[in-house]
């Protein structure tokens, strides 16, 4: 099925005030990523390479040693197995991650 639509995936929580909704084909992922006023993606690492851009909001990332604050259509590129980090600020926002390969824990 070559036409996908994110609001048909019901949305999964992977931190606290922090949802996704996924779709993905053979080799990449796309994760809608919602997050609420204040949410907090703790640091964490993962295998798969991820770059992403920002929808709508603003969001204070760090990634290695680097923290920056992104605003709408700021985009980012987390290498495999470096550590990074979110932290949301007093409003809404919205990103798009990007993934490869997939993550099967998201689906």
């Amino acid at each position: 099925m070559p036409f996908l639509r994110p609001d048909e995936r019901a949305p999964k929580e992977i931190f606290p005030g922090v949802t996704i909704r996924t779709l993905w084909g053979e080799q990449v992922m796309l994760s809608f990523v919602h997050f609420e006023p204040f949410a907090v993606v703790p640091p964490h690492s993962h295998p798969h390479e991820q770059m992403g851009v920002l929808l709508e909001g603003e969001l204070e990332f760090t990634i290695g040693d680097e923290t920056k604050v992104l605003r709408k259509g700021d985009c980012w590129w987390v290498p495999s197995g470096v550590v990074h980090s979110v932290r949301n600020r007093d409003k809404p926002a919205l990103a798009l991650d990007i993934f490869h390969p997939i993550r099967e824990e998201y689906k």
